[in-house]
């Protein structure tokens, strides 16, 4: 059940997602500056493509949210190139949102190593594409949702119809059939972050199922149990995560009801707690104006929970080490 400490929760596990996503094929950005990019709170460097492949995906998967609860969703190419063109906007000289024309394989590992995979032929991706759309409308609907967003990720990923950004768009549609499925949160139900901690096991193990070149009669099984897996894994792991958010923000409620503070400042403690809190950030986080987020921050230094760091517009509100020496006593 969704609770009001699931705001922070749904940050991190967005940040997670995104960024062990992304990692897959090479981009990383690391700590508070992930979380920013990827919930929309910080523009990206326009200079920087790791910046970039994270705050895109990040809006890819704001549109994963949406799509998820659509009553007059349908699955449509356009839909998929929308989808990869929000993920590789950043990579103009790639084709972002149009299927690719020509021949495209996956470089092996190794010196001299063969092509891992090769695609089929690029006049015959809108045709191969237009099945995988079918199918997402029409085939194995009475299939686990797990199983079949696995099957929907392998069959994308197969075609793999765009010059660049094939396993991004794959996942992305993974987690877009948990989400029509009706799973809350896309961000908690994906595996992007299980993936990215196993990628080399990712790999193998499509290219076992893939027998290196697109044959789409051979064995699935393989993959649909690493999928599993997979889901097994990353449930225990945002199950662990459930548990500690609840507990914190019991602990940061019973923090303020000490003090006879409104409710809302538990929201600002909570962002403390991990990359910090701006007053704007608080305001549109707990509903308020900015005055009345500037009096909340200055009441929560004068109790020296929180510290300023920054000037301006730059200025962020961290925990104070007493501040963690109270959660952590809980």
């Amino acid at each position: 059940m969704p609770g009001p400490w699931l705001g922070q929760l749904r940050r991190q596990a967005r940040a997670e997602s995104v960024g062990s996503s992304v990692s897959i094929e090479g981009f990383s950005v690391d700590g508070e500056l992930e979380v920013a990019l990827a919930s929309g709170d910080t523009p990206p460097d326009p200079t920087d493509d790791d910046q970039l492949a994270v705050a895109d995906y990040g809006r890819a998967m704001d549109r994963v949210g949406t799509l998820g609860i659509d009553p007059c969703f349908s699955w449509s190419e356009r839909l998929i190139k929308d989808l990869h063109f929000d993920v590789c906007a950043f990579q103009r000289d790639r084709s972002p949102g149009l299927w690719r024309t020509g021949p495209i394989s996956v470089t092996g590992f190794g010196r001299d190593a063969p092509p891992a995979y090769v695609g089929p032929d690029g006049d015959d991706v809108p045709r191969l594409m237009g099945e995988v759309v079918r199918w997402l409308n029409e085939g194995d609907l009475d299939a686990h949702v797990a199983v079949r967003a696995a099957m929907a990720h392998l069959h994308v990923v197969s075609v793999h119809p765009f010059r660049d950004g094939n396993g991004r768009i794959s996942r992305i549609v993974q987690s877009l059939v948990l989400a029509r499925e009706g799973l809350l949160l896309p961000e908690l139900g994906s595996i992007e972050e299980h993936l990215g901690r196993h990628t080399g096991d990712y790999h193998r193990v499509l290219q076992q199922v893939q027998g290196g070149r697109y044959r789409p009669e051979r064995d699935a099984g393989p993959w649909v149990r690493f999928c599993v897996a997979a889901h097994v894994e990353q449930a225990r792991r945002r199950l662990d995560q459930v548990a500690q958010a609840a507990a914190r923000w019991a602990a940061l409620e019973r923090l303020v009801g000490e003090r006879g503070w409104p409710d809302r400042l538990v929201v600002a403690l909570e962002q403390s707690l991990f990359e910090g809190v701006d007053r704007a950030g608080y305001a549109r986080e707990a509903v308020v104006s900015l005055p009345t987020a500037t009096n909340d921050l200055r009441r929560l230094i004068d109790a020296r929970l929180v510290v300023s760091e920054g000037q301006t517009r730059n200025r962020r509100y961290r925990a104070s080490e007493a501040l963690r020496k109270a959660v952590a006593a809980g």
